[in-house]
C-alpha cells in the first residue's frame, strides 16, 4: 500500500503555494521582509474595511432601517475583500508577469 502523504509534509505543501520572488529575486533579506510587512498592513487595513461595511449594513438594515447605508455596508464589504484577494496574489501575479516576459 502506497500513501501519497508519505514524501511530503506542510512545508511541501505551503511551499508549492508561495510565489518565488521572480523579478525580485535579488532582494536583500531586508526589503523582502519589507514588502511583506506593507502588504501584511494593507491586507489588515483591507479586512478592517470590509469588517467596517458589515458592520454598517447590519445597523443600517436593522436598527436603523437606513437602505443607503445598507448599500454603502455592501459596497464596502466588496472593496474589501476584492483589496484582500488582489494584494494576495500580487506575489503570484508578478511571478507570472515576469515569467512570460522572459
Amino acid at each position: 500500500m502506497n500513501l501519497a502523504a508519505e514524501k511530503g509534509d506542510i512545508t511541501t505543501i505551503i511551499g508549492g503555494i508561495a510565489p518565488n520572488w521572480g523579478p525580485f529575486g535579488t532582494l536583500g533579506n531586508e526589503a523582502r521582509i519589507m514588502i511583506e510587512v506593507v502588504m501584511a498592513v494593507a491586507i489588515l487595513l483591507c479586512l478592517g474595511i470590509a469588517i467596517w461595511g458589515a458592520a454598517k449594513q447590519r445597523i443600517g438594515a436593522t436598527a436603523l432601517r437606513d437602505t443607503f447605508s445598507a448599500e454603502q455596508g455592501k459596497g464596502l464589504i466588496v472593496a474589501g475583500l476584492t483589496g484582500v484577494f488582489i494584494i494576495g496574489s500580487l506575489g503570484t501575479l508578478f511571478t507570472i508577469v515576469y515569467g512570460m516576459a522572459v
